[in-house]
């Protein structure tokens, strides 16, 4: 993809998300009559790939090759101008400079033609005053109802169709199967079509800047195809968010796998520095939630993604009858298998508890010496080696606690043309339903015609043991994420607490006594607090909660109390309230909150930020001074039941630390879990009015997980104000 000249412009640029016609979409990507704008005879341009390429389609498609340099462009008729041409096009490739894509698209959209890619970066220098290129472009395609790929892109394949729009040299013919592939790299988009693992397709865009189509239409019309039983995304960033969320709903409930990676950093709205809930969701957070809200597998590397990706096209699913079942591995190293089992740790995969039978079972297989467990090592004499091996794969697959079985050996080249263990693979996948893959631990020393023959097989061969390992997990942690029952939104909705709430929020920003209101009135416990403005009003309080108690400042502007030297715990009698306030108040202002002391627990932090594309989200992490030195966080998109709070607790470092340490008694966790359900809820209730809510800490401890300071940050009047008209219907959503 190098010697990019006038006709071969491509790269990267800035996002511009715009609206699109479902049906020009279809006419894009399914098109039957294409235009191609810089089709040259030049060897070497992108012209002349451009005609090569797209002449290669499968499909019956008619051809008009455009540019005034020509008559004629290998042996095909070319003419002037798009205007030459009888009737409107459904695709117009548009493989001139930037300078004039304006134009062209503008000829294109008077025509009436259905749709276009946009290969060049559309960049031009700004002019003060008048819209960018690529605002101008998305405009047109818009105004005009047509499809838009691009810019900034590679073009794209419909291998389901016989299609290809692609200016650049890729494999012919590519292999088709269950994977639609959409990225925003171009590079990715080649490198996936390239490599030598049989991925198969159905479809595959590189869609660049998105000037108008985005990533959720391609999935939305990848989804059509039934031959789509696998999809993956690769993004840097979320455009048509509501559209994102109902294509990835609807893959879900057709149970077609999606696996994401996303690059670079999404925005995430500077209120969230407001509070420390803001911080700890980070940049990432949305992603995060969005892809947990839907069951969506998450990679955080291209190997990674392979490997996830061959290992999911196979279409088996994990296999074990419990939740606690696991993977069994067989090894011709000892070395080796400890050094799966150390990753494997490490990246949270299990290894199944097999059963007493299984155990007996490989026990009368293996050689004097080797131990019948999992993972399991069966070098010994070497005798038999495939039988053996082949063996001791069925007899785990068949143990019920078994999710899922591989074969872990390097497979090298054997210098002795020994294939001992590409057949005992072959024999153990046709012997087992379970997902079964030859795991690898150097994809640089793999014998590459023993993998290919495997594929051919559909046998996986994952090219690492980290990335393997990873795949696996993604396996199991799908069939736990299926079990899961669907989340209803509104489920605990109350019109009249979301009405009194949504006016006291509008009046100004509440105290800390009413956000500690407002928590309990959705269900989260709170220690019992009264505000004072005076050291007798400090003392009254402190009397009537019962000693001993906490002094806080509630000065208006002071987000953590902590952080300023703003809380007085343990205060055990009136002198103690007196000089505490009274230093606090010298020190930060008058007004404080007096609370009765909470119970010792496990300090967790939880909050709700508000993300630009998704709305309110749910993070709850590691609390106390530790919010933000940890960084240790879940973040959830609303609504969220006990099932998926308990998944966001599960997936905290801290989590130990709620099944007690150190003698220790362990935290309630059910109490836990129903405050993240209490304030999805509320979320959902009242998320247009909140740009952040904290709560730090929530003390977690035996009996209970309770309260004890909560900031609310609430957002502009005028923005409260519309969202209070009309009223929320009864059981709707309301984010």
């Amino acid at each position: 993809m190098s010697g990019r000249d006038l006709d071969d412009p491509a790269g990267p640029a800035a996002p511009g998300p715009l609206g699109h016609e479902r049906d020009a979409l279809r006419a894009m990507l399914e098109a039957r009559s294409v235009a191609l704008v810089g089709a040259s005879g030049r060897p070497g341009s992108f012209g002349e790939r451009l005609v090569t390429e797209t002449a290669k389609s499968r499909a019956p498609v008619e051809l008009h090759l455009v540019n005034p340099r020509y008559d004629e462009v290998l042996g095909r008729r070319c003419v002037a101008s798009l205007d030459e041409l009888a009737g409107p096009v459904d695709l117009v490739l548009l493989g001139v400079p930037d300078a004039a894509l304006e134009d062209e698209l503008r000829r294109a959209a008077k025509r009436g033609d259905r749709s276009a890619v946009v290969f060049g970066t559309a960049y031009e220098a700004p002019v003060p005053g008048r819209p960018a290129l690529r605002e101008r472009l998305a405009a047109v395609a818009r105004d005009a109802g047509m499809a838009l790929c691009g810019a900034g892109c590679m073009g794209f394949v419909n291998i389901a169709h016989g299609l290809r729009a692609i200016g650049y040299v890729e494999p012919d013919e590519l292999p088709r199967g269950p994977i639609a592939l959409v990225t925003h790299s171009g590079s990715v988009f080649s490198a996936m079509l390239r490599t030598r693992r049989r991925l198969g397709f159905t479809l595959a865009v590189s869609s660049g800047q998105e000037l108008v189509t985005t990533a959720a239409s391609y999935l939305d019309y990848a989804l059509d195809l039934p031959e789509t039983r696998v999809v993956a995304l690769v993004l840097e960033t979320m455009r048509e968010p509501a559209a994102l969320r109902r294509a990835l709903e609807r893959a879900a409930s057709g149970e077609v796998r999606v696996v994401a990676l996303t690059v670079g950093a999404s925005a995430t709205g500077r209120s969230m520095v407001a509070a420390h809930s803001g911080a700890l969701a980070g940049e990432d957070g949305a992603w995060e939630a969005l892809f947990d809200a839907h069951g969506v597998t998450r990679v955080q590397d291209l190997e990674e993604m392979a490997d996830t990706l061959e290992l999911f096209s196979g279409g088996r699913r994990a296999g074990a009858t419990s939740a606690t079942g696991g993977i069994a591995t067989v090894h011709d190293s000892g070395a080796e298998r400890a050094l799966v089992a150390d990753v494997a740790e490490r990246v949270g995969l299990r290894f199944a508890e097999i059963s007493g039978t299984t155990r007996h079972r490989l026990a009368g297989l293996l050689d004097a010496g080797l131990e019948p467990e999992n993972p399991l090592d069966v070098w010994g004499t070497g005798a038999d080696t495939a039988g053996l091996v082949a063996s001791c794969l069925e007899v785990l697959a068949e143990d019920a606690e078994v999710a899922a079985v591989a074969l872990s050996v390097d497979l090298v080249t054997e210098l002795d043309g020994d294939d001992s263990y590409p057949r005992a693979a072959l024999r153990a996948h046709r012997a087992t339903a379970k997902p079964f893959a030859v795991l690898a631990n150097m994809a640089s020393a793999l014998d590459a015609a023993a993998a290919d023959e495997l594929r051919r097989s559909g046998v996986p061969v994952l090219e690492g043991t980290r990335s393997g390992l990873l795949a696996l997990r993604h396996l199991l942690d799908e069939r736990e994420a299926r079990r899961l029952p669907p989340a209803h939104r509104g489920a605990r909705h109350d019109p009249g607490r979301r009405s009194r709430w949504l006016g006291r929020l509008a009046e100004g920003p509440l105290d800390a006594a009413a956000s500690l209101g407002l928590l309990a009135e959705y269900g989260i416990a709170t220690v019992a607090a009264r505000p004072a403005r005076s050291a007798g009003e400090a003392v009254a309080a402190a009397g009537a909660l019962g000693f001993p108690v906490v002094l806080k400042t509630d000065e208006p502007g002071i987000a953590h109390k902590s952080d300023v030297g703003g809380v007085v715990l343990d205060l055990d009698g009136a002198g103690e309230v007196i000089t505490a306030y009274e230093e606090l108040a010298a020190r930060l202002g008058p007004r404080v909150l007096v609370s009765s002391t909470a119970p010792a627990g496990v300090e967790i932090a939880l909050g709700l930020v508000r993300d630009p594309h998704l709305g309110p989200l749910v993070v709850v992490g590691a609390g106390g001074v530790l919010v933000e030195l940890l960084g240790d966080r879940a973040v959830g998109l609303p609504p969220i039941d006990e099932p998926r709070a308990r998944r966001m607790l599960d997936r905290l470092r801290v989590r130990p630390l709620l099944d007690g340490a150190r003698g220790a008694p362990p935290a309630d966790l059910p109490a836990l879990a129903a405050a993240v359900v209490a304030l999805s809820a509320l979320a959902e209730e009242l998320g247009d009015a909140l740009d952040a809510l904290d709560v730090n800490p929530l003390l977690c401890g035996p009996a209970d997980a309770i309260a004890v300071d909560a900031l609310v940050v609430g957002r502009a009047r005028a923005e409260q104000a519309q969202h209070l008209l009309p009223p929320a219907t009864p059981g709707a959503p309301c984010t």
